[in-house]
């Protein structure tokens, strides 16, 4: 079937679309577009991939559910469109941003993707969501596709940073091919998890560290 994503993702990844669970996900997708009110917007379900391309991908970040509210995602997981409100987890990665690299300057909003474009893959593991239903669209086959996302990363490339914060994102990081690539955990960022080790974990200066030590260029977060 055809998929409209990024070039080399879609070279990546061609095997994964012509699977049942894939086409079965495709037909409820688009029944849930049609019959109620669902996050992302369409065209931004794979934005993601589109603004980090397989070729430049040299992190990512993990996360769960699009946000459910209006509005808020466009297919970045943590980020916020432009002119949204910050939400609290991304408040407190902002916070833990500026503590462990001082010198950054304030973000001039929650829209990231600014570290997309430098090859940070900021991956939900369920990539859409019913407007205010969280894990509405869970267990219908995102989990599946986004595994094989990390899978092929994991396989087909070396010394990525893999960022994994909170058990569920843990979980889901244990097919990674921890020999080549760098796996940072840590507490989820969320305002209920973030001082039991999410504070002072220092992932963006170990993330720089690491890339520089393998002759990769430095996020500037």
């Amino acid at each position: 079937m055809s998929v409209k994503i990024e070039e080399s993702w879609q070279r990546v990844l061609q095997d994964e679309f012509e699977k049942p669970y894939f086409q079965h996900l495709t037909a409820f997708i688009r029944g849930e577009y049609a019959t109620t009110t669902v996050y992302p917007p369409g065209p931004q379900i794979f934005h993601a991939f589109e603004a980090c391309p397989f070729d430049k991908t040299k992190v990512v970040i993990l996360g769960q559910d699009p946000y459910h509210g209006r509005g808020q995602a466009h297919g970045l997981s943590f980020s916020v469109a432009h002119g949204v409100r910050t939400p609290p987890s991304l408040q407190n990665i902002f916070k833990e941003l500026h503590d462990d690299l001082p010198g950054t300057p304030p973000a001039p909003d929650g829209n990231l993707d600014r570290w997309a474009q430098q090859g940070v893959l900021l991956l939900n593991a369920t990539l859409t969501v019913r407007a205010s239903e969280p894990g509405s669209h869970q267990k219908k086959g995102w989990e599946q596709f986004t595994d094989a996302v990390i899978q092929k990363i994991s396989e087909q490339k070396e010394h990525v940073v893999f960022i994994l914060w909170g058990a569920y994102a843990q979980k889901k990081g244990e097919i990674i091919d921890g020999s080549k690539h760098l796996v940072l955990k840590a507490a989820h960022p969320s305002p209920y998890a973030a001082d039991r080790g999410f504070f002072g974990s220092r992932p963006f200066s170990k993330t720089n560290a690491y890339l520089e030590q393998h002759g990769q260029t430095p996020i500037q977060w």
